[in-house]
């Protein structure tokens, strides 16, 4: 492999995994009924309309959430994996049922580390900016408010201090390493064809 190709295969992993991250978060903001009038929704739901769109007339929603766009983060997952490997010189002709399911395990870890770093970044607001009315602050609260909430009921009130997301990273982790991590490892799917894993 030339040093052109690892370059190329830098630059198509980090522009697409932007996008597939772009798309992912457009599925998640919908189902955790974020506020669609936030200005970066708005920004998602714009950067995904061109691909969305004509998807959508093909595969419907299902029970309220949007179907089309969890499809279309796997297929840019599957596409950014067969790119990946032709620049690397590998052919995928009799493979892509693997690189399917490694899609699929790829855009569940990614899922994963979204709601992961959302709530790092939310502790980290609850100190230095606690009730901020920033559209960023608003949405990642908004994208783990669903996650903390069955924590929140769990545990006892500590009196203003909450704890729930020290469960909720536990679990989050727990899963990446014993669900995720596993999968990947037992369908023997290569770490460089998904940057998130």
């Amino acid at each position: 492999m030339t040093g052109l190709s690892t370059a190329a295969i830098y630059v198509i992993q980090t522009l697409g995994s932007l996008y597939l991250l772009i798309v992912l978060l457009r599925f998640i903001l919908q189902l955790v009924r974020a506020d669609f009038y936030n200005p970066l929704s708005q920004f998602i739901v714009r950067a995904t309309k061109p691909l969305l769109n004509p998807l959508r007339k093909v595969i419907p929603g299902f029970a309220g959430l949007d179907v089309a766009s969890l499809v279309l983060a796997i297929l840019i997952q599957l596409l950014l994996m067969i790119v990946t490997l032709i620049l690397m010189g590998y052919g995928v002709g009799g493979y892509l049922l693997q690189l399917l399911v490694w899609a699929l395990i790829a855009v569940t870890s990614l899922f994963i580390k979204v709601f992961f770093f959302a709530m790092i970044i939310s502790v980290i607001l609850s100190w230095v900016a606690p009730n901020s009315y920033n559209p960023g602050a608003q949405l990642v609260n908004q994208i783990c408010e669903p996650l903390l909430a069955p924590f929140r009921k769990l545990l006892p009130n500590l009196g203003g201090l909450d704890i729930s997301p020290i469960f909720a990273f536990i679990a989050l982790r727990l899963i990446d390493m014993l669900v995720i991590g596993n999968l990947a490892v037992m369908t023997g799917m290569p770490k460089i064809l998904s940057p998130f894993m």
